[in-house]
């Protein structure tokens, strides 16, 4: 009779699911959550900085640069855009990894996608660290 029992040593998982203990379920997760949570910020963080914006709006350029370089509009400025920034880089990978089938196109895409992003971020931080610390210079 023993030799009918099931053989629990089998599996139907790769050998690479095995080793990370992962099933088909246990991967993806991560990614939603980055989005939903940076989907959050960008609702928390879009209405102070339409308020900072549109605070700015008709002043003279110097009375601009006062209120954007006040210490709390430009640490919103810049967490909205290190949030929206984020938010755009997953974006993109996701309608990326869905709808470019092929591999070299698609590590080729998915790199311009991450090198395009920093370079907005890093564009657009420099400009609010600029305006930021304008007074101190």
């Amino acid at each position: 009779m023993a030799e009918n029992r099931f053989d629990t040593g089998t599996s139907i998982r790769t050998p690479m699911a095995r080793a990370r203990g992962l099933g088909a379920s246990g991967g993806g997760t991560e990614h939603f959550w980055q989005q939903r949570i940076t989907a959050v910020a960008n609702a928390l963080l879009v209405f102070p900085f339409i308020i900072i914006l549109a605070m700015t709006v008709g002043r003279p350029y110097e009375d601009a640069i006062a209120i954007m370089s006040h210490p709390l509009a430009a640490i919103l400025s810049a967490l909205f855009v290190i949030s929206i920034t984020i938010h755009m880089r997953l974006g993109m990978q996701i309608v990326i990894e869905d709808y470019v089938h092929g591999k070299g196109a698609k590590v080729a895409a998915l790199l311009a996608n991450t090198f395009f992003v920093v370079a907005v971020a890093a564009a657009s931080l420099y400009a609010i660290l600029k305006i930021g610390l304008s007074p101190l210079l």
